[in-house]
């Protein structure tokens, strides 16, 4: 009777034994399920964010593409880009931001030292229709509905045909949210307007004191 008790308590030891095996093999598994699917969860919000450059805000502008060659992703991040200067129009209000390789340069003195700016100089020119303020106390023009964003980079190798400049327009649209690579831009203000001043390496703005 003593050694069945034995061989039967030596028994439900091995079952008990080959049990915790099993469950440590199971919560293995789990473990690396787990892994596995938060590193490929991880891999997607990182090729979604490269690709459109924020899929959640960015409205699927870094997607966009000009008639005439130049990517909006080539500018991205400009919505945190340093503020060169401001326009107003009796249509719009003007906001021109630049990329820190131009404002390093503007910083150095280019234009104004004879220079130009440096290949990789990009700048945007982010445009609103302005309504009235109905909270100021005094009489002042806010920006309303953002309507644009006019683009400008230099490369040389690119654009030789129009003083290393590419230039590009990107509309947007409150009503479907969505930006829109402007068909037309080809024949917008462009290089025939900044001809004007070549001397100032086709830029209108300079960077504004503060």
């Amino acid at each position: 009777m003593a050694l069945d008790a034995a061989k039967a308590e030596t028994q439900e030891q091995q079952i008990e034994k080959r049990e915790t095996r099993a469950e440590v093999r199971r919560l293995a598994g789990l473990t690396v399920f787990i892994a596995v699917v938060t590193v490929v969860a991880v891999l997607i919000a990182v090729t979604l964010y490269a690709q459109d450059g924020d899929a959640f805000s960015s409205h699927g502008k870094y997607s966009l593409v000009s008639p005439s060659g130049i990517a909006f992703s080539d500018f991205r991040g400009y919505e945190d880009w340093t503020v060169a200067s401001t326009a107003r129009t009796e249509q719009v209000l003007k906001v021109i931001v630049a990329n820190p390789t131009m404002i390093m340069a503007y910083k150095a003195g280019v234009p104004g030292n004879g220079q130009t700016f440096p290949d990789g100089s990009m700048v945007v020119k982010l445009q609103w229709k302005p309504k009235k303020s109905t909270e100021a106390q005094f009489d002042v023009d806010v920006p309303d509905t953002f309507s644009q964003a006019f683009v400008m980079e230099k490369d040389s190798k690119r654009f030789p045909n129009t003083g290393g400049w590419g230039y590009a327009v990107f509309n947007y649209d409150p009503a479907t949210n969505k930006f829109s690579a402007d068909q037309k831009s080809l024949s917008d203000c462009g290089n025939a307007c900044h001809k004007a001043v070549k001397a100032k390496d086709y830029i209108f703005h300079p960077y504004q004191m503060r």
